[in-house]
Order: structure tokens, then C-alpha cells, then sequence
């Protein structure tokens, strides 16, 4: 009996262990347009590059990869965060994206990409 509780505790925990880690949401949701534009509220995107976060999915209309899925978000206060993001594209299989997401008003953030800049994000219509 006691053999038979060992290997369902190691079976159990062996499968924990190859159980991929569940992605965390983006502490932002929505459509947001890359511009430098200083107006307040939302903007009309329509001519934008948008990046468009949805759960712990992030799609981007002119970046180089299309889309994203979340891996680990790390908080660096309330409206700051260390951000690691996941992606594949033909020539690139489990590729990281690692940037900083500043949030500096409820409709307006910023990307810090390294390499890359800064990306000033303003939150679509």
C-alpha cells in the first residue's frame, strides 16, 4: 500500500512538473495605438500601429511579430512592470520578448523595449 501511495505522489508530481505555468493577464486590456500624441482621452486609431492586448494574448499590427502570448509579469510597483513574452514565427520557434510597461495615465502607457526604444501608447477609440 505505502508503494502504491509513493508512485501516485510521484507520478502526480512529475506530470506537475511538465504542466506548462499559466499565463498572467497584462495589467492593460485593450486596443492602444503607438504615437507620441500629448491629447487627452482616447484617440482614433485608424491609421495606427496598434497593439492590442487581450488576456494574457498580445497582438501588434507593425511590429515584426504578430502576436505574443504572456510567459511572467513581474510588478515593480503599481505602474510598472517587467514583462517576458513568448512567440514563434517560421524561422523562430519559443522566441522571448522581454520590455518594461510603463502605465503614466489610465489612457496613455509606454513600451520599453531593449533593444527596440521606447513605444508611447495611447489607448484607442
Amino acid at each position: 500500500m505505502a508503494r502504491q501511495t509513493f508512485l501516485i505522489i510521484a507520478i502526480s508530481l512529475s506530470l506537475l512538473a511538465v504542466t506548462p505555468a499559466a499565463a498572467t493577464n497584462y495589467p492593460i486590456d485593450g486596443r492602444w495605438g503607438v504615437t507620441a500624441s500629448t491629447q487627452k482621452g482616447p484617440i482614433d486609431c485608424s491609421k495606427l500601429r496598434v497593439i492590442t492586448f487581450n488576456g494574457s494574448q498580445r497582438t501588434d499590427s507593425g511590429g515584426g511579430v504578430p502576436a505574443f502570448r504572456n510567459h511572467s509579469i513581474q510588478s515593480n510597483g503599481s505602474s510598472d512592470f517587467r514583462i517576458v513574452d513568448v512567440f514563434t514565427t517560421g524561422q523562430i520557434s519559443n522566441g522571448q520578448a522581454k520590455y518594461t510597461l510603463k502605465i503614466i495615465e489610465a489612457d496613455r502607457v509606454e513600451i520599453n523595449q531593449q533593444p527596440g526604444g521606447v513605444l508611447k501608447l495611447r489607448k484607442c477609440k
